[in-house]
């Protein structure tokens, strides 16, 4: 018997065969718009992106949330290609410091030389990276002394809580005005002081720059009343405990420096040195000097010792007075310095060297002036910073140096040496690589390649750039 099973309702969500409709398509949407939903429908809170019933989260469609959301795009992209280029600077200076830095880590304090060094920060340039970038250069290589020539408050901002300490300046075209007018002295240390303050480290005011080295006797006159007016004005602004008061000069205000001994101010600037002496006396702050070998080996070639110059080994010069050996021209002006200051009745004043250093390049005419002369000069000084090294008459002063320069400047005028003292370029890459092959100081000799070992964070290096000069006088 044939058993015929009961029909079965149709299911109708059963998917239809396309021959069962007229048209596939039009049922297909048609059943799709029929469809009850599986599952609870999600709620959504008025004002809400997030689903109650749901794990899913949806963005809350807000007027101006896409411009939002782009802006936030646009500034995280900003700052990400900010921190980039920054890292790229400090990449290539902290490859620059690794030869120095292999060399002296089996035999000094590292750390020292941070605390002996200083740098020359100038500006004569139409090239060079923010301020903002040149802090954090500075302190990956822990850098922690910089000297301006100026106030430039964009410096002084960006250096701000970095612990950097900062020698800033006054230009020599200030000085009669602050001299005559002591309100004028206040209400410059008042603009460039005091707001920057404590955030920035400022711990010495100069007042002019090698302003004896000219022919200008108003503003030699007019120095150290400025000076005074400034301190007196640091002083009436509570700022005395932090801030000394100096001068840079050049070398060549010595008649006599050799032999060290016999040191002695020039009869000329008598007159104007001695007060100022006794200012520097009173309020127990240095003197400054811009001391360059290399100008002594630029005008007598065949006379002066290559070696001599640039701390590398060699026979020395003995004072017949002291009896004092000297392997090198820089401590012998160091302390020809102290002799002349001691003949003007003085043996309470530091001396410390605001510029030093040795062109990478130069014209013709400027011997001495190359890469593996800078690279010896300058690597080589560092070696001694950090072993704190003093001169032979004060073998207990540790050697306190400031290197110009940070940078190449660009639009500086005179010979081509002045625009090629720095230890970088503008672009952040090392000038050259050192050469750290002076035997006379940790008995090794020959070229080290920077690039060929890990990093190091430390400012032994960065001191090895070179020094400004005679023109120094444009800052």
């Amino acid at each position: 018997m044939m058993i015929i099973s009961p029909m079965r309702e149709r299911d109708p969500w059963k998917q239809i065969k396309p021959w069962e409709r007229t048209s596939y398509a039009v049922t297909r949407r048609a059943e799709h718009r029929r469809r009850p939903p599986r599952g609870p429908i999600p709620r959504r809170e008025e004002g809400e992106g997030r689903c109650i019933n749901s794990n899913v989260t949806t963005l809350p469609v807000i007027g101006g949330e896409k411009q939002k959301r782009a802006r936030d795009r646009g500034r995280r992209r900003r700052e990400k290609a900010r921190r980039k280029a920054q890292m790229e600077l400090c990449v290539r200076a902290s490859s620059l410091l690794l030869g120095l830095l292999l060399q002296l880590l089996s035999s000094v304090d590292v750390v020292s030389a941070a605390q002996k060094f200083g740098i020359n920060y100038g500006q004569i340039a139409n090239n060079l990276p923010d301020p903002t970038q040149v802090a954090g250069l500075l302190q990956s290589l822990n850098v922690n002394k910089v000297k301006l020539y100026d106030a430039d408050p964009k410096v002084l901002m960006a250096f701000a809580n970095t612990g950097v300490e900062f020698i800033i300046a006054i230009g020599n075209e200030n000085l009669q005005s602050m001299a005559g007018n002591p309100g004028a002295a206040r209400q410059w240390v008042t603009q460039h002081v005091q707001p920057f303050l404590p955030a920035t480290r400022i711990t010495c005011i100069t007042v002019g720059n090698e302003v004896f080295s000219g022919n200008d006797t108003g503003m030699m006159a007019s120095l150290l009343p400025a000076m005074k007016a400034i301190y007196a004005a640091v002083g009436e602004l509570g700022l005395g405990g932090q801030v000394t008061v100096s001068s840079a000069h050049s070398v060549n205000v010595l008649a006599t420096s050799f032999p060290p001994s016999s040191g002695a101010f020039r009869e000329d600037l008598a007159q104007y040195i001695q007060p100022l002496l006794d200012f520097h006396g009173q309020t127990n702050s240095p003197f400054l000097i811009n001391a360059y070998p290399f100008f002594a080996y630029k005008a007598s070639p065949g006379s002066v010792s290559l070696p001599y110059v640039l701390f590398e080994p060699n026979p020395g010069v003995r004072d017949p007075n002291t009896n004092l050996s000297y392997d090198n021209m820089l401590y012998a002006q160091i302390d020809a310095v102290y002799a002349a200051m001691k003949a003007m009745g003085h043996t309470d004043i530091g001396v410390r060297i605001s510029e030093t250093g040795w062109p990478s390049k130069g014209d013709e005419d400027e011997a001495g002036a190359t890469v593996e002369n800078a690279a010896a000069y300058n690597g080589n000084l560092m070696q001694r910073i950090a072993m704190n090294q003093g001169t032979p008459l004060k073998p207990n002063v540790p050697i306190d140096v400031f290197v110009f320069a940070l940078f190449n400047e660009d639009m500086k005028p005179g010979p081509t040496s002045e625009r090629n003292y720095g230890l970088f370029y503008p672009n952040g890459s090392p000038v050259y690589a050192i050469n750290t092959g002076a035997g006379g100081v940790s008995g090794r000799t020959g070229p080290f390649d920077p690039y060929s070992a890990q990093m190091f964070s430390s400012a032994s290096r960065l001191a090895m750039t070179s020094g400004m000069g005679e023109t120094e006088n444009l800052y």
